[in-house]
Order: C-alpha cells, then structure tokens, then sequence
C-alpha cells in the first residue's frame, strides 16, 4: 500500500512539473522576434539559370529585404531549379510546392484568365514610359484585382516586372515585314501572339527555352525572339539561326511577381507588410538591372559578330491593331485597350 501510495505522489509531481514545463515554454514561443512566435519560410522561384538574369538579381533582392525584415522570413531562391516550364512554376505555385513566382502573362492566360493575354499583345506598349504608366496605375491595380478574383485566390499580384522589349533574331535579317514569311519562328504556339505572327507568315514553333540554343544550331528553328539581356546570356546570337538581329520592338514585357494568395492571408500582418515591401524593392531593382542590361547586351552581341538591323514597324504595328482590338472584345477588356491607348 505504501509503495502504491508514493507511486501515485510521484505521477503527481511528475505531471504538474510537466504542464509547468509547457506554460513556460508557451510564454518564451511568444517572445519570438516575429511576434507571432512563427518563423516563415518562402520558396520563391523563377525560370533562368543565369546568374545574372534580372530575374535572380530581383529576387535576391526580394530575400535581402524579406529577411532584413523584423518578422522573422527566410527566402530560399530556385533559379530554374524547381523548373524551366512556366506553366511548371504557376502549378506549383497553385499546389503549394512554390510560395511567389514570376511568369508571363501567355502561361497566366491558360489558367483561365483571359483579361491578362492583353498585356502580352504585340504593340500594346510602345515605350517602357508608357508600359510603366499603364503597369503602375489603375489599369495595373484593375489587373492585379482580376487575377486575385478570378484566381480563387490562389494567385495575388506582388508587382510588375519587366523582361525587356523582344526583337527578332535569326538566320537572315528582315528588311521588311514580307521576310518572316514561312519561317519557323521560336514563340507561343497559342493565344494571342501566335496569331499575330500567324498573320505575319511566321510558323510559330514550340521550342523549350532551354533546348533553343541547340534547336537554333540545329535548325530545328530558323528564327526566335526575345530581349537581349535573354537570348545573348544563353549565347543563342552565336548561333547561324540567331546571328542576324531585327529589332522589331513588338513586346514590352510584363511578368507578374504572384504569390499564393490563401498562404499570404494566413501571414501575420507583420509579415505580410514585410512581404509587400520586400517584393516593392525587388520590382525596383530588376527594372533598374534589365534597363542597364539591354544596352550591355546589344553592345556584347555586336562586339560578338552580330549583325544588328532597324527596320520600318509601321507595317507591323498595323497589323496588330485588330488583333488588339479581337482579343480585347473576346475578353471583356475593351476599355482597357483604350485607355492603354490614350495613354501613349
């Protein structure tokens, strides 16, 4: 009987000691430097390898301020680690396997959204001023809205980032527009830029991005086009399908920075706030590096051989008028379009 009754005593002690030991453990979680006692990890990824691609010097940029920050964030950057394939990034991103992401609006636009394909209209834009008015001001925050709604929430707009204006590379140079005609060219095979440059002739042709160097040597295509801080980083001017660049100017850019919506609203506020501006100084400092690159990069791609030609856009830009406005209607989005129009 003794020995039970010390046995229960012990037990006793034992559990009283024990819920003391959580209380006080609750008490120093609390005191945490993130005020919530929860630390945050966030898997941002992107699609180039680059190390000096405007894309991983934005978001390191985006880690350095993030985790700077008082509310207790580490960033973990994927440089076309977690993928190559856009479309790859935006399922992850809607699955959980990814927190933010840059994509373009083209792989957007499959998700179900169609308003976006506007952005990605060739000669929507005609100077990056204009581009950033229109990113920066209502039109942007109307988009940023759609994607969120339209969405469910899986995706929310951090910002607007460039990837440059795209020109035409290939294995001649185009004097006018009646020279693309029958050309395997490297682009979208859906949507509203494969029409377009169906229009032109072209033969839009599905390459991925990272087998393109070898698809241009090989002739798989004959020609592509992108900006040039793109196409010269993976060497593609040194190639006899991409040696001769037009500078076509059809695409001032615009890639979204998304996070996942449903994970940024569980964040503190603390982090939240963190977040955004982590992500405001990121959208700055990859603007700032693309606009110094596309003169670096011509510059490189000359001094390498390159062949470098202007050419009358007029053509060009008539052309994509009605497919503007096509798209525009088929969407919804035609006050849109005038006013990115009146704005230039």
């Amino acid at each position: 009987m003794r020995k039970s009754i010390s046995l229960f005593f012990l037990i006793m002690i034992s559990t009283v000691v024990g819920l003391v030991g959580c209380g006080s453990g609750e008490e120093s979680g609390s005191g945490d430097d993130s005020g919530d006692g929860e630390s945050l990890k966030i898997i941002a990824a992107h699609n180039q390898t680059d190390p000096e691609n405007p894309y991983q010097i934005g978001m390191k940029e985006f880690k350095k301020e993030a985790e700077a920050s008082d509310a207790n964030i580490e960033v973990e950057v994927h440089a076309g680690t977690l993928g190559t394939s856009e479309s790859e990034l935006v399922e992850k991103l809607k699955l959980g396997g990814a927190d933010v992401v840059l994509v373009s609006p083209g792989f957007m636009s499959k998700t179900g959204i169609d308003e976006i394909d506007l952005f990605a209209t060739p000669y929507i834009f005609d100077s990056y001023d204009h581009w950033e008015k229109v990113v920066d001001g209502e039109i942007g925050d109307q988009m940023a809205e759609t994607i969120n709604e339209k969405s469910n929430n899986d995706f929310k707009l951090l910002g607007y980032w460039t990837a440059g204006v795209r020109h035409y590379y290939g294995k001649k140079p185009l004097e006018s527009i009646d020279d693309i005609d029958g050309m395997k060219y490297r682009t979208q095979t859906s949507g509203v830029v494969a029409n377009y440059w169906e229009k032109t002739g072209a033969v839009p042709t599905s390459v991925a991005w990272g087998e393109l160097y070898q698809g241009l040597q090989q002739g798989v295509v004959d020609a592509a086009e992108n900006a040039y801080p793109y196409f010269v980083q993976q060497n593609h001017h040194k190639t006899d399908n991409g040696k001769f660049i037009t500078e076509t100017g059809h695409d001032y850019t615009t890639r979204f920075m998304l996070i996942n919506g449903k994970k940024f609203d569980s964040y503190s506020e603390e982090q939240q706030q963190a977040v955004m501006e982590a992500a405001d100084a990121a959208v700055k400092k990859e603007r700032e590096v693309l606009y110094e690159q596309e003169e670096e990069y011509k510059q490189q791609a000359i001094d390498d051989g390159a062949k470098v030609n202007e050419i009358d856009r007029q053509p060009f830009i008539e052309l994509a008028k009605p497919i503007q406005d096509q798209m525009a209607e088929e969407s919804g989005v035609t006050d849109m379009l005038e006013k990115i129009r009146d704005m230039k």
